[in-house]
């Protein structure tokens, strides 16, 4: 997180606009949300991944770097769910996205 609030790309340092695209699921008790980012500058797509933990407490760090089409065909399978933000959803997306993980 850089001192003004927002994020910066972790390979370059510029700043990133809000996320693109997230979702959020229940993984073996745990709140899991990937926050997905694109940087500009670099042409692309980092993953936040942030866990909360019933035990651990919270934990995010970022990802490396995602090719821009692995990026934009896993923003695609976010986009077909109706509620990404929903952790109990069991839609198809939800489903594949979280590969048969989900509470």
């Amino acid at each position: 997180m850089a001192e003004d609030g927002g994020s910066r790309c972790p390979k370059c340092r510029e700043m990133l606009g809000g996320p693109v695209a997230s979702i959020c699921g229940s993984v073996m008790g745990d709140e899991v949300t990937d926050c997905y980012y694109y940087c500009g500058a670099c042409g692309l797509y980092f993953l936040e991944l942030s866990r909360d933990s019933f035990t651990l407490g919270e934990s995010s760090h970022f990802s490396d770097p995602l090719p821009k089409a692995e990026g934009e065909a896993r923003l695609a399978l976010i986009r077909r769910c109706e509620t990404p933000w929903d952790k109990r959803c069991r839609c198809g997306a939800h489903k594949e996205y979280f590969g048969g993980w989900l509470d």
